[in-house]
């Protein structure tokens, strides 16, 4: 088979106009703004500052910086991979072009169960967080009402995502202000505190917060960078937008750097300032305080924003809210490429003709979504809680792919220039080497049964969900290979290294070879 030059893709062959997509839509703004609500800041801090202090007490931001660098590494790898093939099945279609069709399919499965499990987090955040906001909070542990709420705001996110990214993205901007108003005014506040003396345990700033070379526990260290990793990812949405950006070969990968430095910012910020002002003691509300632990906003709250302390709340609740519509976004146009290059059934390549959206699979997203998030819940809230921590597997998962797929692919540039020697080859292979370790040592601690919530099989129920969770796209990959309309794409024939980076958006041209793309 020959292979195709690394650089610049080739024209698009006449009567190829894309997926049918609502191609210059988003600009460089537009795009950061999708890629940092993906990444739900607030709730992201929420959800693991505590946990991260419990691990490596003072050194929580020095595990937050380092953590940032493997995702830099790979941000790298999705800017180059997405100059050369800007196609909005990211991994699944880059995986496809270095390592043939399997490989590709498991990276774009990595990004659906993601996905997936995520969604079910965020809409019973979102459920919880609607009712702590009414009378005395006590709604928020009624299960039913929480989870039917949960269930509202998925069909909710899903119709905005129906509608189209212009909608999503206005609504996006709104949210995300309201999120860093929030953290703005936290951040502000507490160090107003600490200054004037009116913090419970006012803690001045230590160069050693940020030396690696203060720490005592590796173990707890590893566990902290592990949790830390879970904050930075959903950036990559920016890249799976790219064919509905203005520039889609430079703004998206440009909007990932961006959003990956501005959360690097936020993340260290915020934890400072609540180190600083709380402390690390093991009552009260120091932040080593295992009873804060799942929630370190609520228990500083009242504390350092007095009446105002509901404007948390209510920002913990739009950050599930917005990440909810934004990791929809991603995973229904990385089903939507698939479809198109035969690697699941054509109606998933469906796009919405006046909307321009990838409209089965979105709708398919969120149907999915609900019928987990209620599935889990009715099952046991303890499952879900186990599968949301085995989250870390599948973002390590597809993201270690991307890393490994973007050397692959480039491997004959390599050493054209210095650039290309290190964002085509040494970051993408650090950062997925990184993220590979990430991997192997989250099975083995999952593998424990202290890790999680659940016991299966006499092993870590969390191990047991996440790594089953991807051997289940092992099976469905086997099963959609048994069907004759995935031969073109198994064989490598609907995509390959030489395919073209878009292909027909006519129902009518499914399926048509066009200048070696499609057979």
């Amino acid at each position: 088979m020959t292979t195709q030059s690394t650089g610049p893709s080739r024209p698009t062959a006449p009567g190829s106009e894309g997926k049918g997509l609502a191609a210059g839509t988003l600009g460089l703004w537009g795009s950061v703004v999708i890629g940092l609500a993906s990444t739900a800041p607030v709730y992201s801090l929420v959800a693991t500052l505590g946990f991260v202090v419990l691990a490596v007490g003072a050194q929580a931001p020095i595990a937050f910086i380092i953590a940032f660098i493997p995702m830099l590494f790979i941000a790298f790898a999705y800017r180059e991979l997405n100059r050369a093939v800007p196609d909005c099945g990211t991994t699944f279609t880059w995986g496809t072009k270095a390592f043939g069709p399997f490989v590709g399919w498991m990276g774009g499965w990595g990004v659906a169960v993601a996905g997936m499990v995520v969604l079910a987090n965020l809409a019973q955040v979102g459920g919880q967080y609607v009712w702590l906001l009414v009378g005395d909070g006590s709604l928020a542990s009624n299960v039913p009402l929480v989870t039917a709420t949960g269930v509202a705001f998925i069909a909710l996110m899903t119709w905005v995502s129906y509608r189209g990214v212009e909608l999503g993205e206005r609504v996006q901007n709104i949210l995300l202000a309201v999120q860093y108003f929030a953290l703005a005014l936290f951040a502000v506040i507490a160090f107003i505190k600490v200054g004037t003396g009116d913090a419970p345990n006012p803690t001045p700033v230590s160069l050693d917060w940020f030396n690696p070379f203060a720490l005592t526990d590796y173990s707890g260290f590893i566990e902290a960078v592990l949790l830390a990793l879970f904050i930075y990812w959903g950036w990559d949405t920016c890249l799976a937008l790219n064919e509905e950006t203005r520039d889609p070969k430079r703004i998206p990968g440009r909007a990932a750097l961006v959003t990956t430095v501005i959360l690097l910012v936020t993340y260290v910020s915020v934890t400072v300032a609540a180190m600083s002002y709380a402390g690390l003691g093991t009552d009260g509300t120091g932040l080593a305080n295992e009873d804060n632990a799942n929630d370190v906003f609520l228990a500083l709250k009242d504390l350092i924003l007095g009446p105002w302390a509901w404007i948390l709340v209510v920002a913990v609740l739009v950050s599930a809210v917005s990440s909810t519509q934004t990791t929809i976004l991603p995973t229904a146009r990385g089903t939507l490429s698939m479809a198109a290059y035969k690697a699941l059934p054509k109606r998933f390549a469906q796009v919405h003709p006046t909307f321009q959206t990838p409209s089965f699979s979105t709708l398919v997203m969120g149907i999915v979504a609900i019928a987990y998030y209620v599935g889990m819940t009715f099952i046991s809230e303890n499952i879900l809680a186990d599968s949301i921590l085995s989250l870390g597997l599948a973002i390590a998962f597809y993201y270690g792919i991307t890393g490994f797929a973007c050397v692959w692919y480039f491997r004959r540039d390599l050493f054209h220039s210095a650039r290309d020697f290190f964002f085509k080859g040494l970051f993408p292979l650090l950062g997925g080497l990184m993220l590979s370790y990430a991997f192997i040592q989250s099975c083995i601690d999952m593998w424990d049964v202290d890790y999680g919530y659940t016991v299966i099989f006499g092993i870590g129920g969390t191990f047991v969900i996440g790594v089953g969770a991807l051997a289940l796209g092992v099976v469905l990959m086997l099963v959609w290979w048994a069907f004759p309309r995935s031969k073109p794409f198994f064989r490598g024939e609907s995509l390959n290294r030489d395919t073209e980076v878009l292909v027909p958006d006519s129902p009518d041209a499914y399926g048509r070879s066009v200048d070696g793309g499609l057979a």
